[in-house]
This record gives C-alpha cells, structure tokens and sequence, in this order.
C-alpha cells in the first residue's frame, strides 16, 4: 500500500478542545492549530478574537488516508462540537468560533455534504460551512497542544456519538 498523507481543516470553536479529540487519533500524523478563512495575513490570536480578520480558529489534522478516512475524522469533527450553533460554540461567540469545514479537494466537500445531509435526516440542522481550503496561518506555540500542556480538558468539546 502506498503512502496517502492528506490534510483536513475543521474549525468549530475553540480550536484547543478540536485538537485534543484529533492528536492521539490513529492514523493522524500531526496536528496544528491556527487560523484560516479570513483576509488578514498572519494574524495574531489577539487579531482573530477581536473578530477583525474574518478568520476562524482552525485545526490543521495532517493524517494518513492508508489508516484513517477524512470520513471519520470529519464524523469525529460533527461528535465534538455543536454544528447547529451559528458564529458560536457554547462560550465562545462570534465569528471567528463559526463551525466550519474547509475542504481541500472535491472527494472532502461531497463526504462533508453527504454527512451534513445524514444529520439533517436525523433532524440535526448543522449551519456548518463548507469552504475551499486557502492558506493556513499556525498559531501562536503557546497554543499548539494546548490541553497538553496545561493538563486541563476540554470545556467546550464533549464528544456526544451521532453516527
């Protein structure tokens, strides 16, 4: 079997609680957290709070095709946050915390349509974006596995079995 190394781009609030369900999962090669969707070049994270970059706290999941499916790294993606909540999740308000997938081929964007319209036939009405992938700006270190470091857990991303 040969190597397929992709990238998938989920944004559904504080991209802390998002990387802590992604980075141990098994085919998933690394993790980052960062912005993308906006027009500001290397924002700063003051920058996206203040919601004046139009960007939104993104998690960048580097992952082996060959041992994991975007499939299920985005199911997982829907059963960690709320995708019926609109520029908001739980605490977190405004744009910048919209729930968003940003796809970087035509295969993402039809497994993300199929699966937003499989919630909506369970009566799910997920807002969740589906957006061309643009270019990536990592946060700040200090942000980079941040549960880790910290040792404390997610507050906002409780991961709840839909599919």
């Amino acid at each position: 079997m040969k190597d397929d190394i992709q990238k998938a781009y989920f944004a559904g609030g504080c991209f802390w609680g998002i990387e802590y369900h992604f980075q141990d999962l098994e085919g998933v090669i690394s993790t980052r957290v960062g912005y993308m969707g906006g027009s500001t070049e290397k924002p700063t994270y003051d920058e996206v709070c203040a919601g004046r970059t139009g960007h939104v706290e993104t998690l960048e999941a580097v992952f082996d095709a060959d041992k994991v499916s975007f499939e299920k790294l985005a199911k997982l993606f829907f059963e960690i946050h709320d995708s019926t909540q609109k520029n908001r999740q739980g605490p977190d308000i405004g744009e910048q915390y919209r729930s968003v997938i940003f796809y970087t081929d035509k295969e993402q964007r039809e497994i993300a349509e199929k699966l937003i319209g499989i919630l909506k036939g369970k009566g799910i009405n997920a807002v969740t974006e589906l957006v061309p992938a643009e270019i990536f700006y990592a946060a700040e270190d200090y942000h980079q596995k941040y549960y880790a470091k910290t040792g404390k857990s997610p507050y906002c991303h409780i991961r709840k079995e839909i599919f």
